[in-house]
């Protein structure tokens, strides 16, 4: 049985690693969107200055893991065997929960997690010792550690509402004083703005990275007998006005006579500064629980006890860790920092949400969004009714954007927003991580970092009447996350201690192998995902001025709707034939996400016709209506997988063989005119376009005279309502297609010669 201990090191062993990768695919979000989302520095550059901030944060964590040991339950409560078991759930639990939220591309938090995994085991196994000995169940509070759990869970949702609310409150102030034009300030501003920051990052830097190494709590003669840490943070007002001084002089300098950006060098030490942070912060949400482990199994074969008595009260006691494992930590965080694209994947959600403008919307609004942007469009308009008109517009003068003109044939990728709300994130973020380390304050960096984000972008307007319902509705649903991340944590971690509890090492050999199969599950589906998204032909903007352009440019979108849609209208008809459920299905998500690609273009038709010259108006036209011919379409066929999936899916009678024949028939010819549709565009062979058009009198005659035959037999021998409906659902929609197909043919065969006069589209009855 001893044996068994052996193997659950080895196995803490790989889930540290495991956990070291997806945790930093998650929290790397916190240190580097600022970055990223301004533009402010290369890529490269912003990976390298996160990198060196991670390696010294972890190199400088010692200390900070009794969080794993006693930050949550009372370890001398609890014997060798039983923490053991619990520390094996936890990472379990761990490591399957943040790799669901890194492929769902939400940023959670990994403190959050960590610790409701730990109170979620713990109490699983109080409850088990209870339960094994009669006792009251009311005893369990015994094991926990009660005070500490509620402050830590009290401290991070607290941060929540605080992040936002001044994150939004020195966003304005930044705004209001500096506007847009920032850059053709007077440059002292730019040493006073350079001067605040830096001294907020480097205090923070100070706080954050001090801590955790060894001569932190040393006494010093020059500080008056104390140590570092006491005087960071006993005489924080002394440090804060010296370090002002002295960032706001080394500011001008650098602005004045290296005509240095000091925006760029902000963002790039606020960088370094919450990558430490995260490092030495969060490190322990990692590997807190296998050093546990390991300290305590190193303990336990010392003693010569037996697992089942030996009483685990050397976890109380603070042990440090060894620098090697933290440095071996660290490169494995920086590997997976360079490395993993769901760390990407997850930065995208929130830089999304904080955008300037225009974006891909990727969350859908609900009630409660709705709601929310309705109260505050209310209050908005109360607050300006009774500020005075001129304070008004000098307000929105401080707020409005510079308008960039660029020539026709210039493409710019613009920033997601600007550096002074990237200088403000990394500040305020690193302010209030500050704060709380010093009073001893729990806090998760992921909630404050986002939440400061967000707040800075509802105090920057990047929140418009076309986006506001999006957003919020987006950072609800990354705040349920957060919600269901702590219930999901603390029902699966105490299940998975219950399963171990009683099935020991079968257990446990079995719950690993599981996961191990779910996490290389969703590392394929991922690939998958990521592939398809590469390879599969999207549909592309214009942007293209004139209607000969846009003939051109269209003509790749045309010949990728074309071939997607005769591939999802075979499918609707082949899984009818089959009564395949799972293929129609797919298909029906296949149709709708036409649909939504159809609909994001239709979208940019305002950013088209704004960027056409005047010579080229009719070009709008044209773009029009041949977005109206795609989204009918795209309509159609979403409706016809639609009315297939649900058909087999409420398990209604079969289609008749005679009616699955006629369905092929008409499948069969549609094929032949997709095909020759797709090879017309995709050659840009348009004077081939109207031997197509000439089969269209053909295509319409079939299909009617499949409705006849149907009313026939429905008069005669039909005997299913369900199957009635959907076959005249069928070829209606079926008849829908080919006309909205025939008339996109028609607008682009007329533009191609206009020497053809329109073809009268005929409307069948």
């Amino acid at each position: 049985m001893d044996s068994i201990y052996f193997l659950i090191m080895v196995a803490l062993a790989a889930l540290a690693i495991a956990d070291l990768v997806v945790g930093v695919s998650n929290d790397a979000v916190n240190f580097l969107n600022s970055a990223i989302g301004s533009k402010a520095i290369s890529f490269r550059t912003i990976m390298i200055v996160a990198s060196i901030g991670i390696a010294c944060g972890a190199i400088f964590s010692s200390g900070l893991m009794e969080v794993a040991r006693k930050g949550i339950f009372n370890p001398g409560q609890f014997y060798f065997d039983e923490i053991m078991f619990i520390f094996m759930a936890v990472m379990i639990t761990d490591i399957l929960l943040l790799d669901f939220f890194n492929t769902l591309g939400m940023p959670t938090s990994t403190t959050v997690s960590i610790v409701f995994n730990l109170l979620g085991a713990a109490v699983a196994m109080a409850l088990i010792k209870i339960g094994a000995q009669n006792g009251n169940f009311s005893d369990v509070i015994n094991y926990i550690n009660t005070d500490k759990a509620i402050e830590i869970i009290i401290g991070i949702l607290s941060s929540v509402v605080i992040a936002f609310s001044i994150g939004a409150f020195v966003q304005w102030v930044s705004r209001l004083l500096l506007s847009y034009d920032f850059q053709k300030k007077p440059k002292w501003t730019g040493a006073i703005f350079g001067g605040i920051a830096l001294s907020a990052i480097t205090y923070f830097i100070l706080i954050k990275g001090i801590k955790g190494t060894p001569f932190a709590d040393q006494t010093y003669g020059f500080i008056n007998g104390m140590t570092i840490k006491d005087f960071l943070e006993t005489q924080v007002y002394g440090v804060v006005v010296v370090n002002f001084m002295i960032w706001a002089l080394i500011s001008y300098v650098l602005i004045m006579f290296a005509n240095t950006n000091i925006y760029k060098l902000i963002i790039g030490v606020g960088t370094f500064a919450l990558a430490l942070a995260f490092a030495g912060n969060d490190l322990v949400n990692f590997i807190g629980v296998p050093i546990a482990a390991w300290q305590s199994y190193e303990a336990w074969v010392v003693s010569g006890t037996p697992a089942s008595e030996f009483s685990m009260e050397i976890l109380a006691t603070k042990v440090e860790t060894p620098t090697l494992l933290l440095f071996i930590s660290g490169m494995i965080m920086v590997a997976t920092l360079w490395f993993s694209k769901k760390a990407r994947y997850v930065a995208d959600t929130e830089i999304n949400l904080s955008r300037e403008g225009e974006a891909k919307e990727r969350f859908q609004p609900n009630y409660l969004s709705r709601s929310l942007v309705r109260y505050s469009i209310a209050v908005s308009e109360w607050i300006t009714s009774i500020v005075p008109p001129s304070v008004q517009g000098a307000i929105d003068k401080r707020f409005k954007k510079p308008v960039i003109n660029l020539s026709k044939d210039k493409v710019l990728h613009l920033p997601a927003f600007d550096m002074i709300r990237a200088s403000v994130n990394l500040m305020v973020a690193g302010i209030l991580i500050s704060v709380a380390t010093s009073y001893k304050l729990p806090l998760s960096t992921t909630y404050v970092t986002f939440m400061v984000a967000m707040g800075t972008s509802l105090a920057d307007r990047a929140w418009g009447a076309e986006s506001a319902v999006y957003r919020v509705a987006g950072v609800l649903n990354v705040i349920a996350g957060w919600f269901s991340t702590a219930i999901i944590a603390f029902i699966a971690a105490g299940t998975i201690l219950t399963l171990i509890s009683f099935g020991k090492g079968a257990a446990i050999a079995i719950l690993l192998f599981a996961a191990v199969l779910l996490l290389v599950r969703n590392y394929i589906s991922y690939n998958k995902k990521t592939k398809e998204i590469k390879v599969e032909d999207r549909l592309r903007r214009a942007e293209s001025s004139s209607i000969q352009g846009v003939i051109e440019e269209s003509a790749a979108n045309i010949a990728n709707a074309v071939k997607r849609s005769n591939r999802i209208y075979s499918n609707s008809i082949n899984g009818l034939a089959k009564q395949d459920l799972n293929f129609l299905k797919k298909n029906k998500k296949q149709s709708s996400k036409l649909s939504s690609e159809i609909e994001d273009l239709r979208e940019h038709t305002f950013y088209f016709i704004k960027n056409l010259e005047e010579a080229h108006i009719g070009a709008s036209n044209f773009y029009i209506n041949a977005m109206g011919h795609l989204t009918d379409m795209s309509q159609s066929l979403e409706y016809i997988g639609k009315v297939s999936f649900n058909h087999v899916y409420n398990n209604h009678k079969k289609l008749k063989y005679n009616q699955i024949k006629e369905l092929k028939e008409i499948d069969q010819k549609l094929q032949e005119i997709f095909d020759r549709t797709q090879e017309t565009f995709e050659k840009k062979s348009f004077d081939k376009i109207d031997a197509i058009l000439n089969s269209k009198q053909e295509l319409y005659d079939l299909v009617l005279q499949k409705i006849d035959r149907q009313v026939s037999r429905t008069r005669t021998e039909e005997s299913s309502p369900k199957n009635t409906t959907l076959y005249f659902s069928l070829l209606l929609e079926t008849r829908d297609l080919m006309t909205a197909m025939m008339d996109l043919l028609e607008q682009y065969y007329q533009e191609y010669d206009s020497s053809v006069p329109p073809a009268k589209i005929e409307q069948e009855q």
